[in-house]
């Protein structure tokens, strides 16, 4: 995994390598300041020689100033790279999910994606910034501190190596059993973040439904679970403290306890044995060893829990989009003529789908310029055939062919140029109108926007809004009504001037009058492009060159719509539920 992430350092690399550089110029200072107490303390204080106690005082100040300057360089180099580290893996992962296509997205949920290019990036980013501090002062102290300590007296050294196993194994121990939980944690914040993304993208069906209560228990039962398995890690991790206060007390009384009894014996003489200074040097480089000790536990659980975090993000970082543009690829659309061969598609096994396949030896096809209805029932995979066209999904069996040419052999931009769809979830941008509708072409003129808002009908609605055109539309289109909403996003597809054009049931919010004017202006308008409407009321496709009707995600007829009337019976028994009243009064057809 950190092979794997390795390579995000990228331009900070110099403040990756210039850290610990630093970290270890601090760690000399820290270590060479006992030794210099002692000898202030045997020969400067002991003597009473002030010109050596100024000596020593000096080269303490000095050192301790030294010191303090590396460390602020290390933590200055330190926070430089490990911000950038963050900043490269999240820009890789965010390019990453641009390219990835509708299955690739099913197989991560929208909350999870945020959780990883968030909590979890946080959580390595903390890792690294650890790594090359940490994680080169821990280790350094502690050889460096226990070589000071072995050269002032060997035999001392001896109660360090017989407490470091004692707490090595203790942090172990622990690590063992935190890691899972860990693990456990970072699955449950995915499940969280999506209750609270659902209940804040639906908050008005949430209180239209007056269910504020439930969505609130909901919240309380995720977050429970969270806080517990935190509580239980940190429960574990709370060993940690009194464990290793129990190895540097031990280590303290022992050192003092034989140190004091040698200080005596020697007469206070570091050449007969040990002096006082040299004791007191002991007893700092015990906690330094002890807290260097400390120190490594906490960047083991540090790592625990970056570990998990790490293999998530590099699971984004490795999935590999299953739709991509082939080598040599077609790069131009000749027409907007669409033909399905034998085509059968099944979702990807997951995520809600049961691996059944959605369509089944579909074959149609469509001429360049035709208006085609598709309907059917909910489930019939109206949406899942149109999805074929631009290579949302691909084929799973068969082939879609645009312009005489399978979809899979064309460049994926040029494809998607040139077949617009108006999805059935219609979803606008916060910024204004003009910014939203230029989604569809970035350098479209006034003029061009005005044009495809006539032919949308959305031009009635947007002059009369105060600022026109450079109205503000907020996250999600919510200060303009569904209708509109729907008018707003055809507008978009249609200034990008495609040869094909989808609209996957995005007239069911606009009243009977207004979709025949929308219908109406494309015949007149277009009439070169290709339009395929996906619709639940007849009156929006009866005057299409042909209707196909599906069923459970097969073409159950084809045809106008007088031929469907005379025969397909589920054709028929749409038209006559949806016309009864009329059917009522002047007779059967």
């Amino acid at each position: 995994m950190i092979k794997k992430l390795a390579p995000y350092i990228g331009e900070y690399k110099k403040q990756t390598v210039m850290t610990p550089l630093f970290v270890m110029l601090e760690v000399i200072m820290d270590i060479g300041i006992p030794l210099i107490m002692a000898d202030l303390i045997d020969q400067g204080i002991e003597q009473g020689n002030m010109n050596v106690i100024l000596k020593y005082g000096a080269f303490l100040l000095a050192a301790a100033l030294l010191a303090l300057f590396f460390g602020a360089l290390s933590g200055r180099t330190a926070a430089v790279a490990s911000n950038g580290f963050a900043k490269n893996l999240r820009r890789a992962m965010y390019y990453k999910v641009q390219d990835y296509s509708f299955s690739n997205i099913d197989h991560f949920s929208t909350a999870s994606i945020v959780t990883r290019l968030t909590t979890d990036v946080s959580n390595v980013q903390m890792a690294f910034q650890m790594l090359t501090r940490v994680a080169v002062r821990s280790p350094g102290m502690l050889v460096f501190s226990f070589a000071a300590a072995y050269k002032i007296d060997p035999k001392m050294c001896l109660i360090f190596v017989g407490n470091i196993p004692v707490l090595l194994i203790g942090l172990l121990f622990i690590m063992k059993f935190v890691h899972p939980i860990f693990d456990r944690v970072f699955k449950n914040y995915d499940k969280l973040n999506n209750v609270v993304q659902e209940n804040l993208y639906a908050v008005r069906v949430v209180k239209s439904f007056n269910r504020q209560k439930f969505e609130t228990e909901k919240f309380q039962t995720m977050s429970g679970g969270i806080y517990k398995d935190f509580v239980k890690a940190e429960k574990m991790m709370a060993f940690v403290s009194p464990l290793m206060q129990l190895c540097m007390y031990t280590c303290i009384l022992l050192i003092s306890w034989i140190g004091a009894k040698a200080v005596i014996a020697s007469g206070n003489n570091a050449d007969l044995g040990l002096s006082t200074g040299e004791l007191m040097s002991l007893v700092t480089y015990t906690m330094q060893i002890l807290m260097s000790l400390m120190m490594l536990g906490m960047i083991f659980m540090m790592l625990t829990m970056a570990r998990a975090a790490g293999n998530r993000i590099v699971e984004i970082l490795e999935e590999e989009s299953d739709i991509i543009t082939p080598e040599n690829p077609v790069m131009e659309v000749t027409d907007g003529s669409v033909v399905f061969e034998h085509v059968d598609f099944a979702y990807k096994k997951g995520e809600g789908h049961t691996g059944r396949n959605a369509l089944n030896d579909i074959n149609l096809h469509i001429a360049s310029g035709e208006t085609v209805g598709i309907l059917g029932g909910t489930g019939s995979s109206k949406s899942t055939l149109v999805q074929m066209i631009p290579r949302l999904y691909d084929v799973t069996s068969g082939s879609v062919k645009v312009g005489g040419v399978d979809v899979r052999h064309y460049d994926l931009e040029v494809l998607r140029k040139q077949v617009a769809m108006v999805l059935q979830k219609n979803v606008l941008f916060s910024g204004t109108i003009k910014e939203n509708l230029r989604w569809g072409a970035a350098d479209a003129t006034d003029e061009e926007i005005q044009r495809v808002c006539r032919l949308a009908c959305a031009d009635e609605f947007i002059s009369q809004m105060p600022d026109g055109y450079d109205s503000h539309i907020e996250q999600g289109g919510t200060n303009v009504s569904g209708g509109q909403r729907q008018r707003l996003c055809i507008a978009r597809a249609l200034i990008a001037k495609p040869k094909i054009l989808i609209l996957d049931d995005s007239t069911s919010a606009v009243d009977m009058k207004t979709d025949a004017m929308i219908r109406k202006a494309f015949a007149e308008e277009i009439p070169d492009t290709t339009k395929i409407i996906i619709a639940q009321r007849v009156a929006s496709v009866q005057d299409a060159d042909k209707i196909v009707v599906l069923d459970d995600g097969r073409i159950a007829a084809v045809g106008t719509h007088e031929e469907l009337l005379e025969t397909s019976d589920i054709y028929r028994e749409v038209y006559e539920s949806q016309n009864k009243a009329t059917l009522g009064e002047g007779g059967a057809v």
